[in-house]
């Protein structure tokens, strides 16, 4: 295969690359409500082009690790022990603990990736509420129509996954599941009102819609529940789409006991369920790579999680298994911060997160020492793994275009386990999300129409 992304630059032509051209490229991604809060979601003339190649190593891996994740949850509810071991909150149990009616705990998840040529590595897994689905289909409707794609298009096959589509029959399945009887059910969108990706859940509304479910959006102080029923402003809900954030659910409790109540009774179907914590939390891959749990998982599981899984371990001052050998994790921890991430088991967005090849001697013993005081499974260690890099023209707010290096996160969407799109996010920093001012450009496949 040819370089791609070469291709593309000799195809951009004055008119692409004018600043006239690309504040109303800008215009069209507000039009169509492609916005992280103020800022529009892909400020880049180049999508991510990948291979049929890559496509198949990316979903091999992917789907095999989401497989192992369901397992680690099904064997967690039965282990105390386990539970323990992925940083469980007492809280976050009790919730897990509750019957959610059907047996996948996560409808839709995602793996942030990092593909190069001779190697794919997975960072972490959002097992909870992956956001950016409703973008992502957008963002690539959006350059599929664009004049270069069309140049494009001339020498190549070129597909994208639709991700608003795969995750609407991922809701309606887990619904089915789940014994629902509306034919179609109602499907509300929940989520705080103030998030930055309301707009998302806007787009969302309107496909859903507009292939025949019925779908609001609600803020969880919206929703209702007279023991039978739930309801938001008056409308019957059949099921949830949660995006609403198991943290917030716990430290705002009274304004999600309609939710939680409605969840308890059966009266609703949820997802992704509670009981996605399990796989959520950053010490899922402590598991993984743990060989104590090696029996968990097949032969090519095993294999999967040795290829693609970095090790990872719950912060403690115990000994552990690295390298082969027994260890005092600390000793291990300080030896080898050159190599090490720090993070918390249960954030987003970067929060917290501590590079050990940017840190001092003394700020990384001061992080770990820190880390030893909080409570146990707060903090992960994770070994560092190779990260990709990218050239891409990307403009600014006076539509000025430069080339720029960037960080490239692809992360592929997992519904109800299968592989069905990716989120492709950029950044100049050592962090790639959206959050922290990342940046997000859609993914094409692509083929040569002779192969």
């Amino acid at each position: 295969m040819r370089d791609l992304a070469a291709e593309w630059h000799a195809l951009l032509g004055p008119a692409e690359l004018s600043s006239e051209a690309c504040l109303r490229f800008a215009a069209a991604l507000r039009e169509r409500k492609l916005t992280f809060g103020d800022r529009v979601h892909c400020p880049f003339l180049r999508p991510l082009l990948l291979t049929h190649e890559d496509e198949e190593r990316v979903r091999t891996a992917a789907e095999t690790i989401a497989a192992a994740g369901e397992r680690v949850v099904e064997a967690a509810m039965a282990s105390p022990s386990l539970l323990g071991e992925l940083g469980m909150t007492d809280a976050e149990i009790s919730l897990a603990a509750l019957d959610p009616g059907y047996a996948r705990s996560s409808t839709a998840s995602r793996l942030d990736a990092f593909l190069l040529p001779d190697s794919l590595q997975f960072a972490e897994y959002n097992a909870e509420s992956p956001a950016g689905l409703g973008y992502t289909q957008r963002l690539a409707e959006l350059f599929e129509k664009l004049p270069v794609m069309g140049r494009f298009r001339q020498n190549h096959e070129v597909r994208y996954h639709r991700t608003i589509d795969n995750m609407l029959a991922a809701l309606l399945a887990s619904y089915g599941d789940w014994g629902g009887r509306a034919h179609p059910p109602t499907i509300a969108i929940v989520d705080w009102r103030e998030v930055p990706t309301w707009t998302e859940f806007e787009i969302l509304q309107d496909s859903f819609s507009r292939a025949g479910v019925p779908t609001i959006v609600s803020d969880p102080r919206d929703l209702e529940f007279d023991g039978r029923t739930l309801t938001s402003k008056g409308q019957k809900i059949d099921m949830v789409y949660r995006r609403v954030l198991i943290n917030d659910i716990l430290a705002r409790a009274d304004e999600c006991r309609a939710l939680v109540d409605a969840y308890r009774a059966k009266a609703v179907c949820v997802a992704n369920t509670f009981r996605c914590k399990l796989a959520h939390k950053k010490a899922f891959f402590a598991v993984l790579t743990n060989s104590r749990h090696a029996d968990l998982f097949s032969r090519a599981e095993n294999e999967a999680i040795r290829a693609h899984i970095p090790w990872t371990r719950l912060v403690a001052d115990v000994d552990t298994e690295h390298d082969g050998h027994r260890a005092g994790l600390l000793a291990v921890a300080r030896a080898r911060r050159d190599r090490l991430v720090l993070k918390p088991n249960d954030e987003y967005g970067g929060t917290g997160v501590l590079l050990g090849w940017e840190a001092s001697e003394a700020v990384w013993d001061d992080a770990l020492q820190r880390a030893l005081t909080d409570p146990p499974g707060t903090w992960v260690v994770q070994e560092r793994i190779a990260v990709s890099r990218q050239v891409l023209p990307q403009f600014d707010g006076e539509g000025r275009v430069t080339m720029c290096d960037m960080l490239v996160d692809v992360a592929p969407y997992l519904f109800r386990g299968r592989m069905g799109g990716y989120l492709t996010r950029l950044s100049a920093t050592g962090l790639a999300n959206v959050t922290s001012g990342g940046g997000q450009v859609p993914a094409f496949v692509v083929s040569d129409p002779s192969a």
